[in-house]
């Protein structure tokens, strides 16, 4: 077993800020950062997050921004220093954020003006008395700020300031250069909790060692990247949101691990995708099946020079085939594609000196061990058979946080293995790759997100008038699945429709786990023992649609 004591999440990273101080390692709405730059910030907001705000080693402290400098900047502070980052979706509503805070002990927020409301909805709630502000567009020089200012093209929120609140730039120009040494257990030690969806309706923490991540990015470095990268020349595309496991990963694996520059996207507007493609020179991409399919049919894509492209990843979901074909004829290079969870981090990697197929996830990294089993009885399946995958590495950690009874459903014991569930179907080929055939009807992916049916259904459920909730995945081309709802009332529930439900679930969910639809029924279908069937109504769902089809 490789051991990875003494490397850390952001130990490759202060390599290459000393080899590269003066190259650019960031991009971000057309301000350059060099390695040099960056690395005082990180080392100056780490003092302050110490110092002023008060955070201890293995400390929680959530991350509630989008992509911008900023959350690089915290998240290897924040690790630094031996505290914990928890990043989360800005999107979040104050319901879901007052959850996670007191599940995982959390210490301080950093957060968005805009959010500042959802915030100070929280700390009424927990008692959370830490929270740092930014916007934005903070790090940018003055003269861009004013800009957007005048043209209204920054959002801005209002912000109380009591002592419990700071600014993100306060604690910047407080600080000194250099943070204390901290030192920290790379098996032990947590470098994150990031949390999922949850099968009880509450949102599962997956915990994380720094050997963990620094297991799958070392793998990807050397038996994916290899010698096809040019240190500190290359240009890499950041359009995925870096709370989510996959596309922080690809970021320091690809890009800041490497020297390279990183362009990192606030949003994924298509028109402002492809402009930075040609202006950076990007060589190096990550994007989900429904990014490249905007790009495919934007009616200004021949405006556009892409032809510095050359190793394009998608993930997030299911790729569709004519997906990978149209880009293959369009630009004559193929989609790789990288597959992975937030309990086991990245799994599979499309190798770059072969041809990838359109139905395969990539070949699984050698810190990754893969089986593909029988669901029933875990027994393990002749090759080419399909199965659950179930997956483990000796450098994870196996279970939720504070959750044992999720532990139990998702982890198992294999010959003295602890392998956790991926609830996904797949097949193996002869060359070793994993082929993707269906997920487990309690996952729905929309637009890359993985939303829990489950989670969905106990918002519904907490409704006065609702008795009972079914949700399921409708397969989609544009976005993968488009969620809905099947409702069951109490029989003297009056004017309640579908409307006020989905009021009802916008004010507790993320904008993304909302139902699109909500179908009323007088029962819905479970088992023998009361188990609420899902893949019965999914598969009754694929019936409608391949109607409609023929119909068509």
């Amino acid at each position: 077993m490789r051991e990875f004591e003494n490397e850390y999440t952001f130990t490759r990273f202060e390599e290459m800020a000393e080899r590269y101080s003066d190259h650019t390692a960031l991009v971000y709405l057309g301000e350059r950062f060099t390695y040099g730059r960056l690395s005082t910030l990180i080392d100056k907001f780490a003092y302050g997050l110490m110092n002023i705000v008060g955070i201890k080693k293995q400390d929680k402290v959530l991350l509630y921004i989008p992509n911008c400098p900023q959350w690089i900047i915290a998240n290897f502070a924040i690790n630094k220093i031996g505290a914990v980052v928890v990043p989360v979706s800005p999107i979040y509503t104050a319901y879901e954020i007052s959850y996670m805070v007191m599940n995982a002990d959390v210490k301080a927020i950093i957060c968005l003006d805009t959010n500042f409301g959802y915030v100070k909805e929280v700390m009424n709630v927990t008692g959370l008395n830490k929270v740092i502000v930014t916007n934005l567009v903070d790090l940018l020089p003055p003269w861009k700020k004013a800009i957007g200012y005048m043209f209204d093209k920054v959002p801005r929120g209002v912000v109380e300031k009591t002592k419990e609140v700071i600014s993100f730039n306060e604690i910047l120009y407080k600080s000194r250069f250099k943070p204390p040494k901290v030192e920290i257990d790379a098996y032990n030690d947590l470098a994150y909790i990031m949390y999922t969806g949850g099968t009880t309706g509450f949102p599962k923490g997956v915990p994380g060692n720094h050997a963990g991540e620094v297991s799958y990015i070392r793998d990807i470095m050397e038996d994916v990247i290899g010698d096809h990268v040019e240190e500190g020349k290359d240009s890499v595309l950041m359009i995925n949101p870096l709370f989510h496991i996959m596309a922080k990963g690809f970021a320091i694996a690809f890009g800041f691990n490497f020297g390279n520059t990183v362009v990192l996207m606030p949003s994924p507007e298509v028109d402002a995708v492809l402009a930075a493609i040609e202006r950076y020179r990007i060589k190096w991409m990550l994007g989900v099946p429904a990014l490249y399919r905007m790009i495919l049919e934007n009616d200004r894509l021949d405006q556009y020079n892409l032809s510095s492209l050359r190793y394009c990843y998608c993930g997030g979901d299911a790729l569709p085939v004519e997906v990978f074909k149209s880009w293959k004829d369009r630009y004559h290079i193929p989609l790789y594609q990288v597959y992975g969870s937030t309990e086991i981090g990245h799994v599979t990697y499309s190798l770059l000196d072969r041809e990838p197929g359109p139905k395969t996830i990539g070949t699984p990294l050698k810190t990754r061990k893969c089986i593909i089993a029988d669901q029933e009885t875990l027994q393990p399946l002749p090759q080419g058979e399909v199965g659950e995958l179930l997956i483990t590495s000796p450098y994870t950690i196996k279970e939720y946080w504070k959750k044992p009874e999720e532990t139990e459903r998702s982890f198992v014991n294999i010959n003295g293995s602890i392998y956790y569930r991926m609830g996904d179907f797949v097949s193996m080929t002869e060359d070793g790759q994993l082929q993707f055939m269906e997920r487990t009807a309690d996952v729905i992916k929309y637009k890359a997100y993985r939303v829990s049916a489950s989670e969905v259904e106990a918002a519904l459920q907490d409704h006065p008038t609702v008795i009972g909730a079914c949700v399921v995945g409708v397969p989609d081309p544009k976005v993968g699945e488009r969620i809905k709802a099947i409702v069951v009332l109490k029989e003297d529930a009056k004017g309640v429709g579908s409307t006020e439900l989905i009021r009802w679930c916008r004010d507790r969910l993320a904008p993304y786990k909302v139902p699109q639809y909500i179908e009323f029924r007088d029962m819905l279908p479970k088992s023998k023992v009361g188990k609420l069937l899902r893949r019965e109504i999914r598969d009754e769902e694929k019936r409608k649609l391949e109607k409609e089809k023929k119909k068509g």
